[in-house]
């Protein structure tokens, strides 16, 4: 097992990169939760609007907006583990999540590649995914296998299957996946429980995990919804992932982007945890600002760092695992 290395504890030996004061965190938490409570979150999902009513949300079906108390939030957030184990197929690649502990991996996802053989560059393969899990199974320092690629040679309706067929055979490090929906994931599951030997060593060594994506600002869609309530009955973790952009799907303000991205994890988080208390859940982002002149995503940039840093920051507040991509 890989405990990871440890970044910013507050050790005599460690360094430190503090973006957000202690203060600053609570004001970006308590003006999440005014969002999540008085303005609300559009959630388009039956299932999720009646998880979120049973558990004490206001909910307006028609406008299918969901009003979430603070009490509600917190109590989620208190209930989400703080320490998650990704298994590997292979115990050796084993990874704990959790406090300062750091883990990197490759990021998803390619729409092209180059081949290898022919210098072409072309859509890729089911065949291109594998290799890309041959690869990063050889990498020492990708502690975790995501989907590099997407295979666009089959049919679209049951690709996150195909992917998945193509990388588990291929790795023996852990394997994040972007299932589609929730009946892909089910089928994932006991993809992945045929490889450790049943449903229940799987629970015991989880060697998938799953990412989804709420819509900014503030839209849990039909299909993230889904996924977040079916990979919490499954036990096995969900990377919430917001994308938000700063001056285009959310504030152009670094702070009220902030406060947008987190409102979509913690309201999504509330929903997982709606659905099973306990579940594992990570605290995901690819947040960042776009830029105005051409109208893309700014990756790679001080203000990215900036986000990712107060997006790490915030997470540790909350004492939930973090992901942060595109830094």
């Amino acid at each position: 097992m890989k405990p990871g290395l440890f970044a910013g504890r507050g050790l005599s030996f460690g360094l430190n990169l503090q973006i957000l004061s202690d203060d600053e965190v609570e004001e970006i938490h308590l003006a999440t939760l005014d969002v999540l409570e008085y303005s609300g979150i559009f959630v388009d999902y039956p299932e999720a609007l009646d998880l979120f009513e049973a558990g004490g949300a206001r909910v307006d079906r028609e406008k299918k907006m969901v009003k979430i108390p603070s009490w509600m939030v917190e109590d989620a957030i208190a209930s989400a583990p703080s320490r998650v184990i990704l298994a590997g197929k292979d115990p050796v690649h084993d990874l704990v999540l959790g406090s300062t502990r750091v883990h990197f991996t490759n990021f998803s996802e390619g729409v092209l590649v180059v081949d290898p053989f022919t210098g072409e560059r072309r859509e890729p393969k089911k065949t291109d995914l594998a290799d890309s899990a041959r690869v990063i199974d050889y990498l020492e320092d990708v502690d975790f296998c995501e989907k590099a690629l997407g295979a666009h040679d089959v049919d679209q309706r049951s690709a996150p299957l195909h992917n998945a067929e193509a990388i588990l055979p291929n790795t023996r490090k852990h394997c994040a996946f972007g299932p589609g929906n929730g009946k892909l994931l089910k089928k994932i599951v006991q993809m992945a429980a045929a490889i450790v030997g049943g449903e229940e060593k799987l629970k015991d060594r989880p060697i998938v995990s799953f990412t989804t994506c709420p819509v900014s600002p503030l839209k849990l869609i039909g299909e993230c919804c889904d996924i977040i309530i079916e990979s919490a009955r499954s036990g096995m973790a969900c990377n919430i992932l917001s994308m938000a952009m700063a001056g285009g799907t959310s504030p152009v303000t670094l702070a009220g982007t902030l406060v947008t991205h987190n409102a979509e994890i913690l309201g999504g988080i509330t929903l997982h945890q709606l659905a099973n208390r306990g579940a594992p859940v990570i605290y995901g982002s690819s947040t960042t600002a776009m830029d105005l002149r051409l109208g893309t995503a700014s990756v790679g940039t001080p203000e990215a760092a900036l986000l990712s840093g107060a997006v790490a920051r915030m997470a540790r507040h909350y004492k939930v695992p973090c992901y942060v991509g595109g830094t």
